[in-house]
């Protein structure tokens, strides 16, 4: 697994949520955004903040957590 060291989690801030480097932005608002259509570059131009490292890496955590398995244990 390709090091994230820019997705952040901390109880105390957006609930807990993975944020991009302790920011109030979440992996989710910048998935949902990729997902709605928006290009790298329009979510950068909309989050001046941001750099294309922390778009990427949000989409490498999102992609990680969807291939997670949860075992159930009877």
């Amino acid at each position: 697994m390709t090091e994230l060291n820019r997705i952040t989690q901390n109880p105390k801030m957006m609930g807990g949520k993975p944020c991009i480097r302790g920011m109030r932005v979440t992996v989710g608002m910048i998935v949902g955004q990729i997902g709605a259509g928006r290009s790298i570059e329009e979510v950068l131009a909309d989050y001046p903040y941001l750099e294309r490292e922390d778009v990427l890496q949000a989409l490498r955590y999102a992609a990680w957590r969807a291939e997670e398995r949860e075992i159930a244990f009877a």
